[in-house]
């Protein structure tokens, strides 16, 4: 990277800790995302809702509309300093040697907002840290034209189909490169993001109106129906109306006829041909319920295609006709009481633990040598430049093979030192982490890189070649400045939000 700085003290792959150099001036920033545990329950709450219609409805995040960019000169700078790197932590037991690969249970999906309010993922993993709570994604999957930070940002890991399997765990702070921030510079492409404690919704329950008053969670009243008997009872035990018991005056409309004393007409109502022609006729005065027909000549495709109200015609000079009916109704109103109770309803959730708790943690590694074997995992989904969309973004997929021998500039992103990988995956699956040392049996080994552009270098419409920045210290040392944020708990043991 351009902002070279002092490496952070020496450490082998096996480290556990992480220390700045004293002199080292800051490369790093840092924004929040939803610190507070409101905050942080709402955005859970907005993708989990109506059985998580908002993950379902995302769509992947691409970057500005650039034409699918070219590598340009090799580079020969890679390290600025001393290999180092932290180990990853499992939760997935060793499995039966396979020759396939072995997905790793740390890879997601996350969700967050865009500018145009619309609802995006990328690609993403949890990654080891003092707090277990970390994740690992591409710059521009946290921080829009690498500036202000997405709305609603949560992780999934596991993600499928809209179901979120370990919980939804809510960004709490962000954590990126000055370059990308300052002059949205992909050579800092990359963002670690600490995040609460995951949680599930658990299901709702009635409660008493003081009770509701008190939740600080998800809670709302419904209306509810009740019988005459059944709201004087309620009047007679109260004193009066209450939320328990109230009635409300409302109108009924039932269809009549022209004739019946105090109808009124109602506006026009399509209807299909075989009621308009059973329908009584009326008069120039009015005294029978009026009609009228439309008649809309269309097009051979629309005629073929209608469907609906509507009698379709070709008439003699060969025109294609749609005749539409409509009929104005006559309707009495009839005043009604009707008796309500106000049912108070709590939505419940469910702690999930930490994060690399439940899913565990990937290493991480920086400044190692180029032309290393890895896999790239991630959810593609957008197509290749000429159309072909061989991805779904449902599930996810992977690459390896060998980093390039020297790392590469690309000038349509500012880029001086990214390193690439042969690799035929969309957008989609930008953000998702490109592993060293992977242990198929484990299903853990060392983030070296997040996927960050997709690249068509030999000019045939088709991605070949995706990027990454090349973690060096740069990487270390905003890892490290994020590797000590704390985060929360969001819900307590009875499904309440908790305060703070």
């Amino acid at each position: 990277m351009k902002r070279l700085l002092v490496p952070l003290a020496a450490a082998s792959l096996g480290a556990t800790a992480l220390a700045l150099p004293a002199a080292a001036e800051p490369s790093w920033i840092s924004d929040p995302l939803a610190p507070k545990p409101a905050d942080a329950y709402s955005n859970a709450q907005f993708w989990l809702d109506a059985n998580g219609a908002a993950l379902k409805k995302a769509t992947q995040y691409r970057i500005d509309a650039k034409d699918v960019p070219k590598l340009v000169r090799p580079q020969t700078q890679t390290g600025d300093g001393k290999p180092g790197g932290v180990a990853p932590t499992g939760t997935t037991p060793p499995s039966t040697k396979s020759k396939n690969v072995n997905l790793p249970k740390t890879i997601g999906k996350v969700f967050f907002l865009d500018r145009a309010g619309q609802p995006r993922w990328c690609s993403a993993t949890s990654i080891q840290s003092r707090h277990r709570n970390l994740v690992a994604t591409a710059g521009h999957c946290v921080y829009e034209h690498g500036k202000d930070v997405f709305r609603k940002w949560v992780f999934v890991p596991g993600y499928y189909q809209g179901k979120a399997p370990f919980g939804v765990y809510v960004g709490a702070y962000a954590f990126t490169a000055y370059d990308l921030d300052t002059y949205d510079d992909y050579d800092g492409d990359f963002a670690f993001v600490a995040v609460h404690n995951g949680f599930r919704l658990a299901g709702k329950k009635q409660v008493s109106k003081a009770d509701f008053d008190k939740w600080a969670g998800d809670k709302w009243t419904e209306d509810v129906a009740i019988d005459e008997a059944t709201y004087k009872k309620c009047v007679d035990l109260h004193g009066g109306e209450s939320a328990d018991c109230w009635a409300k005056l409302s109108t009924i409309s039932d269809v009549v006829g022209p004739d019946y004393t105090g109808a009124k007409k109602q506006a026009f109502k399509e209807v299909s041909k075989e009621e308009f022609d059973k329908a009584p006729k009326g008069d120039a005065n009015g005294t029978q319920a009026p009609e009228k027909t439309v008649l809309d000549q269309v097009t051979q495709s629309e005629y073929q295609g209608h469907k609906g109200l509507g009698y379709r015609r070709i008439d003699q000079a060969g025109n294609f006709t749609i005749t539409h009916y409509f009929l104005k109704y006559w309707v009495k109103e009839t005043a009604k009481t009707e008796y309500f109770k106000t049912v108070f309803t709590v939505g419940l959730a469910k702690d999930a633990g930490r994060l690399g708790d439940v899913v565990g943690g990937q290493g991480i590694a920086w400044n190692q040598p180029m032309n290393q074997r890895v896999i790239a995992f991630g959810y593609p989904s957008a197509p290749h430049p000429d159309g072909d969309r061989p991805f779904s973004g449902l599930t996810p997929k992977w690459c390896s093979g060998k980093t390039g021998t020297k790392t590469y500039q690309i000038n349509t992103f500012r880029v001086e030192t990214h390193q690439v990988l042969k690799c035929s995956m969309t957008p989609g699956a930008d953000g998702g982490p490109w592993l060293v040392r992977y242990d198929n049996n484990k299903r853990t080994g060392y983030v070296n890189g997040v996927t960050s552009l997709f690249i068509d270098e030999d000019g045939n419409d088709r991605v070949d070649h995706i990027s990454s920045a090349y973690f060096d210290g740069e990487v270390a040392d905003v890892y490290a400045k994020a590797n000590y944020a704390e985060t929360k708990k969001i819900v307590g043991p009875n499904g309440e939000l908790l305060p703070g």
